[in-house]
């Protein structure tokens, strides 16, 4: 973990969750450090520091990402959204059908099923199963994640009903 201890930080600006930011970081720094210790959004968590699980999915300019994998540094004039920036009442589907058991996950699953959702029209005809493969969940069988996910898809988007064959 890092925090911020470099004696020569640079300071970058960029957008986070829609709000200009200017910080100044450790060259070395991960997204994910300087999400949860610098700028106290804890939502995102780390699960396996290795970009294996998702659990610290963010959105960098409109695409998911781990934020455990990229180094704050990177991210001068960028576009980043996290866990903190998604209106929870979108989220009842997912909640009904169990996915958010221990909630190691949750922050991941749902950033990543933001960015689906933002692009149902192109990612239609892909399996949710496959579109939520970086998502790790240790829980649960799956099932309900995708249900509650396809559920919230096709409430906030009739027209391109999003529909998993399993």
């Amino acid at each position: 973990m890092s925090t911020n201890t470099c004696t020569n930080p640079i300071t970058i600006s960029l957008t986070l969750n829609s709000k200009p930011l200017s910080i100044a970081v450790d060259p070395a720094e991960r997204l994910l450090d300087t999400l949860r210790y610098q700028l106290g959004l804890t939502g995102t968590k780390e699960g396996c520091a290795e970009g294996e699980c998702g659990a610290c999915t963010v959105l960098i300019d409109d695409q998911p990402a781990n934020a455990c994998l990229v180094l704050t540094c990177q991210l001068a004039g960028r576009f980043v959204r996290t866990i903190e920036s998604i209106n929870v009442d979108t989220l009842h589907h997912m909640h009904e059908q169990g996915t958010t058991q221990c909630g190691a996950c949750t922050p991941g699953v749902v950033m990543c099923a933001q960015w689906i959702n933002e692009h149902q029209d192109v990612l239609k005809h892909q399996s949710l199963r496959q579109l939520m493969s970086g998502n790790l969940c240790r829980c649960t069988g799956y099932d309900g994640i995708i249900l509650g996910i396809e559920k919230t898809l096709n409430e906030t988007n009739p027209a391109t009903a999003h529909k998993d064959p399993r």
